[in-house]
């Protein structure tokens, strides 16, 4: 798992669908998402890790692109 499209599609194995419209927020729904199934133990501890740090990169970079004034997500 490498990038957050591999998140996505960890997530879509359980029927997770995330789309908020923005892709800050979509990234932070996912984060929660996954938080649940790895408290259901639905997710492998080093798959829930490696997603959770792959979201924390990908919610820094939108932050960063909105401070600046870029929304790459419209």
């Amino acid at each position: 798992m490498k990038t957050l499209y591999d998140v996505q599609q960890l997530l879509k194995k359980f029927n997770i669908y995330v789309y908020v419209g923005k892709r800050l927020w979509d990234i932070e729904v996912m984060a929660l998402e996954l938080d649940h199934l790895h408290q259901a133990h639905l997710v492998s501890h080093d798959d829930f890790i490696h997603a959770k740090l792959i979201l924390t990169r990908e919610h820094r970079i939108e932050e960063k692109h909105e401070s600046r004034g870029i929304n790459l997500g419209k």
